[in-house]
């Protein structure tokens, strides 16, 4: 693990945003609770400038037009972000979405970020405190659910067992699984209002330092979808601790491999199997 060269406060920021036919209203207010909470760091001189950029994968010039148009509008007025919105010329992927849309960037801190994510306004400024520490490479926050549930994102190196009981086993038969299941979502750290060092951070909200996220050739675009997190989160860990904050939330409205069809569920295993191929298979 290395210590990485201390960040000295405001510090800039850059984010990447991967659309592909994402719901644009969803965009727009994930866009709309970044720029509050920039303005709120920005004023308590956690940050400068923070830089958007919007990668669409989705090839759609009518799609591009509606997601363009409400991302100008949700930015507009406020000074603490400037935003560019980039189509790009083939779909490559999650990670490759986000690899593009970060290329140039020069910032200190780099945020990750899913379309369907509202931030809370403190979020960032507890984030960049956080990244304050030397030995802390990435941080990932407390979500909840849209009906204010907690959901656990961080996660311990997962079994093909847990994963195929998250993915497609019904709920009888999760039950019976229960304190393996808690456990893969380290509940029993992740639970409190404690701080606590983690082996796998979510994709959806990764806000990390960006020699960081460089030193490491960013996300690995073999993983077209799932599990490109899981990788890029086992190749920081050389370059630093990945740290649970409680204190920078998020609202996520995501949802699960199973419900999104054959083709998601496919992309899905083949991914897997990659990873576990990759870092080593852990059957139960």
């Amino acid at each position: 693990m290395r210590r990485m060269e201390p960040l000295i406060p405001p510090v800039t920021l850059s984010v990447s945003l991967v659309l592909f036919h994402s719901d644009i209203e969803r965009f727009a207010q994930t866009v709309r609770s970044l720029a509050a909470a920039a303005t709120c760091a920005q004023k308590v001189g956690r940050l400068k400038q923070v830089s958007l950029v919007v990668l669409d994968n989705s090839t759609d010039p009518a799609y591009a037009e509606s997601a363009r148009q409400a991302l100008a509008m949700a930015v507009e007025g406020n000074s603490a972000i400037s935003s560019r919105y980039v189509v790009a010329p083939a779909n490559t992927g999650y990670g490759g979405g986000h690899n593009l849309a970060a290329h140039e960037a020069s910032s200190d801190l780099h945020l990750v970020l899913n379309p369907d994510v509202d931030l809370a306004e403190q979020a960032l400024a507890q984030g960049v405190e956080e990244l304050l520490d030397p030995t802390v490479v990435l941080v990932a926050p407390r979500v909840a659910a849209d009906d204010g549930a907690p959901e656990f994102l961080c996660r311990r190196y997962p079994s093909v067992l847990v994963l195929l009981l998250r993915a497609f086993a019904p709920a009888f038969v999760r039950r019976q699984f229960v304190s393996r299941l808690e456990r893969y979502e380290m509940r029993d750290v992740c639970s409190g209002t404690d701080r606590a060092d983690i082996v796998l951070a979510s994709g959806c909200f990764m806000l990390l330092r960006s020699a960081a996220f460089r030193a490491v050739g960013g996300f690995d675009e073999r993983y077209f979808l799932y599990f490109e997190d899981y990788d890029l989160s086992m190749r920081l860990a050389g370059q630093g601790a990945l740290r649970f904050q409680p204190a920078m939330a998020i609202i996520h409205h995501g949802g699960y491999a199973a419900s999104k069809g054959w083709r998601h569920i496919g992309l899905f295993i083949r991914s897997g199997y990659r990873f576990f191929s990759q870092y080593g298979w852990q059957w139960i």
